[in-house]
């Protein structure tokens, strides 16, 4: 049986996504994501691989951008500001089909805001945050332990697709500490890509761009990203659901707050109250499908997230009219309570008997 060890969600999630292969990591201080740097300009030395502080969030993204077009596998992390600065070499990533990994450890907004947690980036993570008509799979883990895990897989689906993923953590992830499995570091190097600018010596050249002025073969790139994002909705939509068979109210949430959900169920259910919970580990491709579903046998949906309600538009897309869908929700740093969401959820119960 392998070895539990305890670390905080920012040093796992460094470790694992160096035993996932990477190794170059470029990146800028913002708190709450700071210890991912630190980590890093520790351990990558150690694997003979690069740490660079950049001089600004922007030149982290393109020093990535830059890693990655010669087949490195490359990441960078921040936090909600600082990803904001990010957008467009992340559009250019998309746009080039390089593969790369960005966390954003999510704090309060807008603005400057806070370094309390919160879920305030699900349109900037979901909908490509930045220009252009591109997707990032965005993986949303809700502990430590996945944190690791959905590292591991950000670094598999980022080469198997060619594309940006982002994994979305906040405040309470990347700061918490929890016992937990690291993987064993990945075997030999990884897979060559054909792709890569690594010299024309002895084959054709390759090209890495996104500027097409012919608009038609712009149009054709888009169409050929359309499909892959296509794909990746019907292969990796990933979810959980806990006591959605003969709920009576489902609550959607991810990341931490899925934890203050998933206890509020077990409350709730204690007290003979039919009470479920879906909880998206891709929030892009987002479940609906699985949303969809659990509205043939649901009275009505609770959306609980750290905004002002971001997530509760794609369900009602799942959703589609058929059954009511309610929100709740804490902004600027708060962290709802466990007692609060019951609260929330029988108010949602009385509405609908």
């Amino acid at each position: 049986m392998s070895k539990k060890v305890l670390m905080c969600g920012n040093e796992a999630m460094s470790e694992a996504a160096i035993r996932a292969g990477c190794r170059c990591y470029f990146g800028y201080p913002i708190t709450p994501q700071n210890e991912v740097a630190a980590y890093m300009s520790m351990r990558m030395p150690q694997v003979g691989g690069t740490f660079i502080q950049a001089e600004s969030e922007i030149a982290a993204i393109n020093m990535v951008f830059g890693a990655a077009a010669v087949g490195a596998s490359a990441m960078t992390s921040s936090s909600s500001p600082g990803i904001s600065l990010k957008q467009e070499g992340i559009s250019y990533l998309s746009a080039c089909e390089l593969p790369a990994v960005i966390a954003n450890v999510v704090r309060g907004g807008p603005g400057l805001g806070s370094i309390g947690p919160s879920q305030a980036d699900y349109f900037q993570a979901t909908r490509g945050g930045g220009h252009g008509d591109y997707r990032t799979i965005v993986v949303a883990p809700s502990t430590v332990q996945e944190l690791v895990d959905l590292t591991v897989l950000a670094f598999d689906l980022a080469d198997k697709y060619r594309n940006p993923v982002l994994i979305l953590s906040d405040g309470i992830l990347g700061q918490m500490m929890e016992p937990l499995v690291l993987p064993d570091a990945i075997n030999g190097n990884l897979p060559p890509k054909s792709w890569a600018l690594t010299g024309a010596k002895n084959r054709p050249p390759n090209v890495v761009k996104s500027l097409y002025l012919d608009v038609d073969l712009l149009e054709q790139l888009n169409f050929h990203l359309q499909e892959k994002f296509r794909r990746m909705e019907r292969e990796e939509t990933r979810w959980e659901e806990v006591g959605t068979g003969d709920a009576e109210i489902v609550l959607v949430a991810y990341g931490s707050v899925a934890r203050i959900c998933r206890a509020a169920v077990r409350q709730l259910r204690e007290t003979g109250e039919k009470i479920g919970l879906l909880r998206p580990i891709t929030v892009w491709p987002f479940p609906c499908e699985p949303v969809a579903r659990a509205a043939d046998n649901a009275l009505a949906f609770l959306v609980v997230e750290m905004s002002m309600g971001q997530m509760i538009e794609d369900v009602k897309l799942g959703v589609a009219g058929r059954r009511p869908v309610n929100f709740f929700g804490r902004v600027g740093g708060c962290v709802m309570t466990v007692e609060e969401v019951v609260r929330e959820t029988r108010k949602a119960l009385k509405e609908i008997r």
